[in-house]
């Protein structure tokens, strides 16, 4: 019998981990099983790029659940500073501090100073928080939305896992945490932040593995509407769109289905829920344009 927490000494290969993750409901392939272990193994961050809905940011959440650690997870964005990111200091709880301080009459300078600038007062972000927390999950998700500058304290920080705050000295992880970064790829990130990870391209899963993916997670579904929705959703993402579904969006719209009593595709009820599955109009048009809505992706 599985347990249900467990430590990264205690998964001995690929397919130990492929087995957990099965456990979790997470089913990857075994190109991603192996780059997994390798990084939890190694000690390396992984980078895991592809398409929005592929399961990136799903990964780092089972690995966190499998090892009962917590997942801390730092959103990237365009404008993202080390303050937000790193730690940053209680001004008004130091402000108080000094008030309460000249309401004493304290007047050594130099030892408020050295009291303002105290550990107490330091608020954590998620890059530090991830140091300190043992053990823990780091997601650093959707780093391609983030600044070069951004980039560029990051790879510092994951070089050898320290955090120097000048006041006060360097933090450091006694022991690393896990990391996972995630890259939808809508800018090239840095070949030098690659090279400290290991890299995995995540595609679109396979038509069989779609299926068993929608009735794991959804275990109403009767096999055959999961077959009719895989089959529509891969032809979907072979039609050019805009932004093709993942699988994500897979799942919402087998759900939305289930949730109205569907038993297999059918085309009414199918367009009548295409919003759970593709969020740009023109992407709707498309798909009722090409007839792809129906089971065996024909026309009326």
């Amino acid at each position: 019998m599985l347990r249900r927490t467990t430590t990264i000494s205690d998964i001995d290969s690929p397919a130990g981990l492929a087995e957990l993750l099965n456990h979790h409901d997470y089913l990857p392939d075994e190109g991603l099983t192996t780059a997994a272990y390798l990084a939890l193994k190694m000690g390396r961050p992984l980078f895991l790029e592809g398409e929005a809905g592929v399961g990136k940011t799903q990964l780092a959440k089972t690995l966190a659940a499998i090892l009962g650690a917590p997942l801390i997870r730092l959103q990237c964005h365009e404008g993202l500073d080390a303050t937000q990111a790193m730690y940053d200091w209680d001004f008004p709880r130091q402000l108080l501090h000094l008030k309460a301080a000249e309401a004493a009459g304290s007047a050594d300078v130099a030892a408020l100073e050295g009291e303002i600038y105290d550990r107490r007062f330091l608020i954590a972000r998620p890059l530090l928080r991830a140091l300190e927390t043992q053990p823990s999950v780091l997601l650093v998700d959707e780093i391609d939305r983030a600044d070069d500058e951004f980039e560029a304290f990051l790879l510092e920080v994951l070089s050898d896992f320290t955090i120097s705050v000048p006041e006060i000295g360097t933090i450091s992880a006694p022991t690393p945490p896990v990391v996972v970064l995630t890259s939808n790829r809508t800018r090239e990130v840095h070949d030098a932040l690659k090279r400290r990870c290991l890299y995995h391209w995540l595609e679109h899963p396979g038509f069989d593995r779609e299926v068993a993916i929608v009735r794991r997670r959804l275990p109403g579904c009767a096999e055959r509407l999961a077959a009719d929705v895989a089959r529509a959703a891969g032809r979907m993402r072979a039609a050019g769109l805009l932004k093709p579904p993942g699988v994500a969006e897979t799942l919402d719209w087998a759900e939305a289905l289930l949730t109205l009593g569907a038993a297999e595709l059918d085309p009414a009820l199918a367009a009548a829920t295409l919003g759970a599955l593709l969020k740009h109009r023109e992407d709707q048009e498309t798909v009722r344009a090409g007839g792809l809505l129906h089971a065996d992706g024909g026309r009326d």
